[in-house]
C-alpha cells in the first residue's frame, strides 16, 4: 500500500513538474512571438530583449534591467519571474528610490519588537518574504553607500539578521534589479560598489527608449485605449488620423509610462467616438514654451520635468540634479505626473 501510494505521489509530482515546464515553454514561445500577456513588442529593437528574457528567465541568475524611466523595466521583471521555476510564489517588489536611509534595513531585513521606537511587533523584511521567490529591487542605484555592504553580504551568502536581533536567518532569493542610471559611471564616481554591481548584473537586459521602437507606439496606444475606455465606460474604439500622426511624431521622454498617461487623459477628454488630436494634450516644444504663461503651476512642473528628462536622455539622477531636486522628491513628482 505504501509503495502504491508513493508511486501515485511521485507520478503527481512528475506530472505537476511537466505541466509547469509546459506552461513556461508556452509562455516563452508567446514571448518570442510578441504575444506574451502585457508585453507589446513588434519593433525589431525589442527582439533581442525578448530572446534574452526567454533564455535567462528559467535560470536563477541575477538580472539587471537597465533603461530610461518608463521603458517597462517592471514589466520585464514580472515576465522573468513568470517564466521562472519560482513562478508559483509571489514576486516581492521594493522601490529603493522610495526608501529613506532610516528605514532601509528594516524594510529589507525586517525587525524584531522593540528594535526601535515604532517597532511594536516583529516584522519580516522583503528578503524574508521573497524566500524561494524573486525579489525585484527597482531604482537600485539609490542604495546608500553605507548600506551596500549589507546588501552584498545577503546576495553572496543568503544570510541576514533582522534589525534588533542577533539571530542569523537564511533566504533563497533570486535578485532582479532595475535602474535608469549608468551603474558603471556610478562605480567610477565612487557612489556604487563594483563588487555589488558584479553580483547584480550576471545578466544585463537593456531596454530601448520608446522613441527608438516607434513601431510599438500605436499597438501600445491601442492597448491603452481599450483598457482606459473600458475602465471609464466610454465607447472609444479608435484614434482619428491626426491623433495617430501626433502620437507617432512625439518624442515621449517619459517613454511607455508617459504614453499610457497621455492615452488615459485623452479617454477622459474625448467627447465623440474617436480620440482627436487635441484630446491628447501633446504639442511641440516650441508651442509649449509659448504657452507657459497660460499653464497652471502643475502643468509647468510637468513640462520642466519632461524637458529635463529629454535633455539628459532619460537619466533621472542627472535630471533631478539639474532641477535642484533630491532623488526621492524627483521620483514622487514623476509618479504624480505619470512619467
Amino acid at each position: 500500500d505504501n509503495e502504491r501510494l508513493l508511486a501515485v505521489v511521485r507520478t503527481q509530482i512528475e506530472l505537476a513538474g511537466a505541466l509547469r515546464k509546459g506552461r513556461r515553454l508556452e509562455a516563452a514561445n508567446q514571448l518570442l512571438r510578441g504575444k506574451a500577456p502585457n508585453i507589446i513588442a513588434e519593433s525589431p529593437r525589442m527582439r533581442p530583449v525578448l530572446e534574452l528574457i526567454s533564455r535567462v528567465a528559467p535560470s536563477d541568475a541575477n538580472v539587471l534591467i537597465t533603461g530610461e524611466n518608463g521603458t517597462g523595466k517592471g514589466l520585464v521583471a514580472r515576465a522573468l519571474h513568470a517564466l521562472s521555476n519560482r513562478a508559483s510564489h509571489t514576486m516581492i517588489t521594493v522601490n529603493m528610490g522610495g526608501l529613506s536611509e532610516g528605514v532601509f534595513e528594516s524594510e529589507l531585513f525586517g525587525h524584531v519588537k522593540g528594535a526601535f521606537t515604532d517597532a511594536k511587533v516583529d516584522r519580516a523584511g522583503r528578503f524574508e518574504l521573497a524566500d524561494e521567490s524573486t525579489l525585484f529591487m527597482d531604482e537600485i542605484a539609490n542604495i546608500p553607500m553605507n548600506q551596500q555592504a549589507k546588501l552584498l553580504r545577503m546576495i553572496e551568502t543568503g544570510e541576514f539578521e533582522r534589525v534588533g536581533s542577533s539571530k542569523t536567518l537564511h533566504s533563497n532569493v533570486r535578485i532582479v534589479s532595475a535602474t535608469n542610471a549608468n551603474l558603471h559611471e556610478e562605480v567610477a564616481a565612487g557612489r556604487f560598489r563594483q563588487d555589488l554591481l558584479f553580483r547584480l548584473n550576471t545578466i544585463e537586459i537593456a531596454l530601448p527608449p520608446l522613441r527608438e521602437r516607434r513601431e510599438d507606439i500605436m499597438p501600445l496606444a491601442n492597448s491603452f485605449l481599450r483598457a482606459h475606455a473600458a475602465r471609464y465606460r466610454k465607447n472609444l474604439p479608435a484614434f482619428e488620423e491626426k491623433a495617430r500622426d501626433l502620437l507617432m511624431q512625439h518624442q515621449f521622454p517619459g517613454n511607455v509610462r508617459e504614453l499610457d498617461h497621455v492615452i488615459e487623459r485623452a479617454v477622459l477628454m474625448a467627447q465623440g467616438q474617436q480620440v482627436k488630436a487635441n484630446d491628447l494634450g501633446l504639442t511641440s516644444g516650441r508651442d509649449d514654451s509659448a504657452r507657459l504663461v497660460d499653464m497652471s503651476l502643475e502643468e509647468v512642473e510637468g513640462f520642466l520635468i519632461k524637458k529635463a528628462l529629454s535633455r539628459y536622455d532619460g537619466n533621472a539622477r542627472r535630471a533631478a540634479e539639474a532641477l535642484g531636486l533630491s532623488r526621492s522628491a524627483f521620483y514622487r513628482r514623476l509618479q504624480q505626473h505619470g512619467l
